[in-house]
């Protein structure tokens, strides 16, 4: 049937391979896996053209989402990776900032990928979910109502897997700074199509740095960024947000170690897309 056949098309464009018709890129990005392919970004003193890399990209992505000079982020393995860096670096800070939260809780539509709720399963941080319209948005007056003071966190996407819809960013926003709340907005799937959408003249709702309460999104490069797999970004306002992500050790006899990410090796292949 019609249906079949669309999804079908879908995936066999989705799955296209670069090099049918981007021979350039496709070329440059072999050149680049073969130059870093034993560096490691774990330590940017010894490999600083990696340390460079990653921070331009991170202020790229940032002016491309309407953050200013004060974003800062990391890339990571994946969109995965870096929700489950974002929820950490919450939990962490509502430690930090507010000790009394014993049972902390994060609010999220029914639709939130799944790496939330992955995330929420490691980091000990319960998922509360909100139900849609007949919009397939959540309900606002839910949204609302699911909030309690156990609450450090609220979520949306932009736009979620489910049905390709972008949440509703700016009036999850309002309810985040009413409330005080950080806001993350997961952009894995969006983050490097929807900037370009809204430049070809289609009206696409704010969900970045433009709505001022979003702290933190998730964006991933391997998706339309040009980059391969796998190779996300999670980016965050400021630096103040950005240091709960962060795990360092200094006892070790070896020295201090630090890593900004779930794995330790971070290989130096990732990011062929800098170019």
């Amino acid at each position: 049937n019609r249906s079949s056949d669309l999804m079908e098309d879908a995936y066999l464009e989705y799955t296209d391979e670069t090099s049918d018709d981007m021979p350039g890129h496709d070329s440059l990005c072999r050149e680049y896996l073969r130059a870093f392919m034993h560096e490691n970004a774990l330590n940017p003193i010894v490999f600083p053209a990696l340390r460079r890399f990653e921070t331009e990209t991170v202020a790229m992505a940032a002016d491309m989402l309407h953050g200013d000079g004060n974003v800062v982020g990391s890339l990571t393995s994946g969109g995965t990776e870096s929700i489950l860096m974002a929820i950490k670096t919450y939990r962490d800070r509502a430690r930090d900032l507010f000790p009394h939260i014993k049972s902390p809780e994060m609010v999220a539509p029914i639709t939130i990928h799944p790496a939330f709720e992955k995330a929420a399963h490691y980091f000990d941080v319960k998922m509360i979910h909100v139900p849609l319209d007949s919009d397939f948005k959540p309900n606002m007056e839910k949204y609302r109502q699911a909030i309690t003071p156990q609450t450090i966190l609220l979520l949306g996407s932009a736009p979620q897997y489910c049905h390709g819809v972008v949440d509703p960013i700016e009036a999850i926003g309002k309810l985040a700074e009413e409330r005080g709340i950080p806001f993350h907005v997961d952009a894995c799937f969006g983050g490097f199509m929807l900037p370009w959408v809204e430049k070809l003249g289609y009206p696409v709702p704010k969900f970045d740095f433009r709505v001022p309460a979003v702290s933190s999104i998730s964006a991933d490069v391997h998706k339309y960024g040009y980059g391969l797999k796998g190779a996300s970004l999670v980016l965050y306002r400021t630096a103040d947000i950005r240091k709960y992500q962060l795990f360092t050790y200094s006892e070790w006899p070896g020295g201090l170690f630090g890593s900004p990410g779930m794995t330790g090796t971070r290989p130096g292949n990732r990011t062929p897309f800098w170019k």
